[in-house]
């Protein structure tokens, strides 16, 4: 399966300006080209990624600082569930009220709307990495005192609102997860066993995955980096709740990435800097492993003779 990262619903809810989004029939047309493209040369299975950045919107790209652009120097007014900014020292987003929770709620629905549209063969609603829904779980970012405020559960509302909204409209046999920071890395913030709640809730409804990941919510996060550092959230989760995970965070190699489904750590590995690398990290993959893949005919002979890999039906070699 691929993934399309990080699809916008609203143009302030993108990263930066260079972000993809899927709100406007101009996105729609322009993707739905870029789809019809990559159709014609692979059967893989294509999932998107819904997001909404909130607070951490109107950034430069991350070459170019990746910090807050103001209004004034061409960016835009940011949101978030309460007026809180993500660093000190920056404008302080808008809190949203409840013409505005409304207004993202039907954003995602309408962006689910044109994925299905478009073929998309899966969603991945984005509630990591300090992006809205994410803000709206951590205490640290979420000092509302409604009903989406305060407790877990009222903390938890609005994203579950999302899912429900959008597990409405997207068709029934097409599947929907969720990436989540499973801790914010600093002391008061959301952490694995509030994570493990929120699964449980997201479970009861009918939730297909859970992508694992971590951090992002907070400038004074202290993560422990290393190979594989964020697999134990995926297999904790998948172990408490029994929905099935993905793992992430630097797996970058073929048999690191086989051993943590194989010894049933999680169910799925996802990889994108490695990917981003070395665009061929699949192929490669399948020849360390033994694995079969598609490939197109132009390349059946372009496998080294001392690898064992089988493209197609045949090893190279036989082509």
């Amino acid at each position: 399966m691929f993934c399309i990262e990080a699809t916008h619903v609203e143009a302030i809810g993108r990263i930066t300006p260079g972000c993809l989004g899927l709100y406007s029939d101009a996105c729609e047309a322009a993707l739905k080209q870029i789809l019809t493209s990559v159709r014609k040369h692979s059967s893989t299975a294509v999932a998107m990624q819904l997001a909404h950045a909130g607070r951490k919107a109107s950034s430069a790209r991350p070459w170019d600082g990746g910090q807050l652009i103001p209004v004034s120097e061409g960016g835009w007014q940011t949101v978030a569930p309460s007026a809180l900014p993500h660093k000190e020292g920056e404008a302080a987003p808008l809190a949203l009220d409840a013409a505005g929770l409304k207004r993202i709620r039907d954003a995602f629905v309408d962006c689910a709307k044109r994925a299905v549209r478009l073929g998309i063969d899966a969603i991945e609603l984005h509630g990591a990495h300090g992006y809205l829904l994410h803000q709206f779980l951590s205490p640290i970012s979420n000092r509302r005192t409604d009903e989406y405020g305060g407790s877990l559960q009222n903390r938890m509302r609005f994203p579950l609102e999302v899912y429900d909204a959008v597990r409405a409209v997207f068709p029934h046999d097409k599947p929907v997860g969720m990436r989540v920071s499973s801790t914010d890395w600093v002391e008061g913030g959301w952490d694995l066993a509030q994570t493990i709640e929120f699964a449980n809730a997201l479970k009861a409804r009918g939730i297909d995955w859970i992508d694992a990941s971590s951090g992002g919510v907070s400038p004074l996060q202290k993560i422990a980096l290393g190979p594989g550092y964020q697999v134990q959230f995926a297999e904790a989760i998948k172990r408490e709740t029994g929905l099935p995970t993905i793992a992430v965070g630097l797996i970058t190699e073929a048999k690191q990435a086989e051993e943590i489904v194989a010894s049933g750590k999680a169910d799925m590995v996802a990889i994108a800097r490695g990917m981003l690398y070395d665009p061929r990290w699949g192929w490669h993959a399948a020849a360390e492993v033994g694995g079969e893949v598609e490939a197109p005919p132009q390349y059946w002979r372009s496998q080294p003779s001392t690898q064992k890999a089988l493209f197609g039906k045949t090893t190279f070699g036989a082509r």
